[in-house]
């Protein structure tokens, strides 16, 4: 991991078009600004982990219900 300080208003830059801005510094917080493409998914960390584990109970789910499907009809014939 990389640790950098910035002040209130100085930059970090990430590649050719990511901009990371500390917008302000208030006691024990920091708001920031991210400039970046819209291509480029920004989300805080917390609610990122909450959407993947959210996606995997569903494919949990769906694979579940497969798999009950699965053993509760029968077979085609031909």
């Amino acid at each position: 991991m990389l640790i950098l300080t910035r002040r209130e208003g100085e930059s970090i830059r990430i590649g050719h078009d990511i901009v990371i801005t500390v917008v302000e510094v208030r006691g024990s917080q920091v708001r920031i600004g991210v400039d970046a493409p819209r291509s480029v998914q920004v989300h805080r960390a917390e609610v990122y982990d909450q959407v993947v584990e959210e996606n995997r109970a569903a494919v949990r789910t769906l694979d579940r219900s497969a798999e009950i499907l699965r053993t509760q009809v029968p077979p085609k014939e031909h």
